[in-house]
């Protein structure tokens, strides 16, 4: 039977889009003409701009209210995300720190425990700092001693942290406070009496713009005035270096651990005494990842050099030059992730085929045995202490909540120290990793999950996302989203593409720089593969992605518009030949490539999805998100991509445009705010991939 002939937007009325000004404008870059239409809309302080957004936001608010889907899914996005959510505890010296979020709150409170079966007291409330739930916790330290924690807190999703110290006996604020402490870096002296951290400069002090980076680390003792810390290390330094720092548990050793930009490779320096005398070199000016901590008088340093799957060394402060090391933790097939210190133990955190696994060793690399975990999903937070007894982790999969372990280091056994009460049923649903096969032959994997009793002939409206980039791993994960899409008959699929770390070194480098497409033939592949294994079809298919993974979606938008029936691409960077040129993005170029530079210039024009929206092109359904309050990607890109797409395309599927106020890159989002967000892409994606007259293949 043939398939019936019905508009694709099932007749929901679609505004057309408004009218956005089109400038001639083409410039010559590297030999190359290349034009740039809607370059006016990177200016968002022009009320030009501001006008523009505004009347996108309105016609995306029309069309999305009247989604017949929306109500529902607001209603169980709800529940799954009013939950009493626990992270995982920091011991110290027998008090417990960590955050609690009940369900009717915004933020976090943070929280603290005098014994395990002590009772809990609130040190800060964050949602009691503003009425809309806007201010927002983006980090914390509790001192060595646990007499105080340092905290970041930031207005509307900014990160611009503010350093705070709250005493925890007597709950109430010291006069310390400290700004500019975006993505801070802090370790405290075993004494608690004060701290190294890592501070931008204030606005004034650089050029305009470069207070996002130039990130030094100072010394703070308590009581002082931050103005006057002495500076510890950055003089000197290229201004996209982020340093951060380690103090060993006995105060006499400081490790510097430099990324450069986004950890392309590290320089690591080491200082014994920890608050005096010159810094020798770990390693420096090679391509390499490494990472130092000091305890017990012995530097113990996981790195890549040599083993793209990262093995685990020692050295003495002393003579910490990589002449002098000694590896005691060799290689593996699975990836090294990372390694703990706690209890005079070496607790190291493994991938095996994209799930976590965690192995104890001795500190000479004896293996002690493997923590037992659930089943397939992802293990993070290794907390302790160097002389504890304790550790503690968090679990979590994609239709498992999750669940904070404490591992007891002289029985060896593991109870749960909370457990997120979802009202999800885990037993409902049917989880499995499979490989495909990309353009060049690579084998890639992917979890694939959908509710017990589906029937998987090619009709299912199916959910794919990724990321693929920065050393990033996508491990299982339990959201509100594939639990809601899985529950209302979809297909969801997490697809672990090359630019991550899931598998070593060799599986970030094939897809960066030059080899960025490889990341974007993956991810085609994914879509093609759920296809042909009966799973989806592409009328039924949606592609999901953020930030970098906005770049993702985004490619695979211009190069197969085929591929997929609508699309989410959020808080994106697309403009890749002016990427640098904003915010944070100069720390991206050692991942991307420098547009300056003319031989990675070819590669980015290549595949920039800016550059390559085809007029006439027939379209997916796309919906662009950015925030006014991101520090990381510019809004422009969503802006200047939502304009090319709205004018280029042919097909009747709507590309729409939301700008979020008062919301940044997605860090320390208000719950409410995520509900409403969340319940418009879900809206959004079940209207766009539902089968309109008729089942797909009739």
């Amino acid at each position: 039977m043939k398939r019936r002939p019905n508009p694709p937007q099932g007749g929901l009325k679609i505004p057309p889009a408004p009218e956005t000004r089109r400038e001639d404008l083409v410039e010559r870059l590297h030999g190359v003409d290349v034009a740039d239409p809607y370059r006016w809309l990177e200016n968002a302080g022009d009320p030009e701009v501001m006008k523009w957004a505004d009347a996108q936001n309105g016609r995306t608010r029309k069309i999305l209210d009247t989604l017949p889907g929306r109500e529902k899914f607001r209603a169980r996005i709800r529940e799954l995300l009013s939950l009493t959510l626990t992270g995982t505890p920091t011991p110290r010296k027998g008090r417990y720190f960590y955050t609690l979020r009940r369900p009717e709150q915004n933020q976090p409170e943070i929280r603290v425990r005098q014994g395990l079966d002590g009772k809990d007291e609130i040190l800060l409330d964050v949602n009691s700092l503003s009425a809309d739930g806007t201010t927002s916790l983006d980090w914390m330290y509790p001192s060595k001693g646990g007499a105080y924690v340092a905290v970041g807190l930031s207005e509307k999703g900014s990160e611009m942290s503010v350093l705070k110290v709250i005493d925890a006996a007597t709950k109430r604020e010291l006069p310390d406070v400290i700004p500019d402490t975006q993505h801070c870096a802090l370790t405290w002296l075993p004494d608690d009496s004060g701290f190294f951290y890592t501070r931008h400069p204030h606005k004034g002090e650089v050029p305009p713009g470069d207070e996002l980076y130039n990130a030094k680390v100072f010394f703070h003792r308590l009581g002082t005035d931050f103005r006057s810390d002495p500076l510890v290390f950055g003089a000197d330094r290229p201004k996209t270096d982020l340093p951060m720092v380690s103090l060993s548990p006995e105060g006499d050793v400081l490790c510097i651990n430099v990324m450069k930009g986004s950890a392309d490779y590290t320089d690591v320096y080491v200082r014994s005494p920890a608050l005096e005398g010159e810094f020798k070199p770990v390693i420096e000016n090679v391509h390499n990842i490494t990472y130092c901590h000091a305890a017990g008088g012995k530097l113990y340093i996981t790195t890549n050099l040599g083993a793209p799957n990262y093995r685990l060394c020692t050295a003495s402060p002393a003579n910490p030059g990589k002449a002098h090391w000694k590896e005691i933790i060799p290689e593996r097939q699975s990836k090294l992730e990372g390694a703990a210190l706690i209890g005079r133990r070496m607790f190291a955190t493994y991938l095996e085929n994209v799930s976590t696994r965690i192995r104890m060793f001795t500190l000479e690399g004896k293996e002690l045995g493997e923590i037992k975990l659930p089943g397939i999903g992802s293990a993070n937070g290794l907390r302790g202490e160097w002389d504890g007894k304790e550790a503690f982790y968090s679990f979590t999969s994609f239709h498992v909540p999750l669940v904070v372990f404490r591992y007891d280091l002289e029985t060896g056994a593991t109870t749960e120290f909370s457990r997120t009460a979802a009202p999800v049923d885990a037993q409902a649903f049917e989880i499995k990793q499979e490989w495909f096969t990309s353009r060049d032959g690579t084998k890639v994997p992917m979890f694939v999950g959908w509710k017990k009793g589906l029937r998987l002939d090619g009709r299912n409206p199916a959910m794919l996302t990724g990321y693929g980039g920065f050393n990033i791993p996508l491990t299982p994960y339990f959201s509100a989203v594939n639990v809601s899409w899985m529950e209302a008959g979809g297909v969801f699929a997490v697809a672990n593409l090359r630019g991550g770390s899931e598998f070593g070194e060799n599986w970030h480098k094939a897809g960066m720089l030059g080899n960025k497409q490889n990341v974007f033939d993956d991810f085609i592949a994914a879509a093609e593969h759920l296809s042909h294994a009966g799973y989806t079809s592409p009328s039924r298919l949606a592609l999901v992605g953020g930030s970098n993974g906005g770049l993702l979606v985004s490619a695979a938008l211009v190069q197969r518009p085929d591929v997929a029936a609508a699309i989410v691409c959020s808080v994106p960077v697309i403009d890749m030949l002016r990427y640098t040129r904003f915010l944070i993005a100069r720390y991206w170029a050692g991942e991307y490539g420098d547009p300056d530079n003319p031989e990675h210039f070819r590669f980015l024009y290549e595949y920039s999805p800016y550059h390559h929206v085809k007029k006439g092109a027939r379209y997916p359904a796309v919906f662009f998100r950015t925030a006014e309050s991101d520090s990381r990607v510019d809004p422009m890109h969503a802006m200047k991509m939502a304009a090319a797409v709205q004018w280029a395309t042919s097909s009747e599927r709507p590309v729409l445009f939301w700008m979020t106020r008062k919301a940044g890159h997605g860090i320390g989002m208000p719950k409410e705010m995520m509900i409403e967000e969340v319940a418009d892409e879900m809206a959004f994606l079940q209207h766009f991939t539902e089968d309109r007259g008729g089942r797909a293949g009739d």
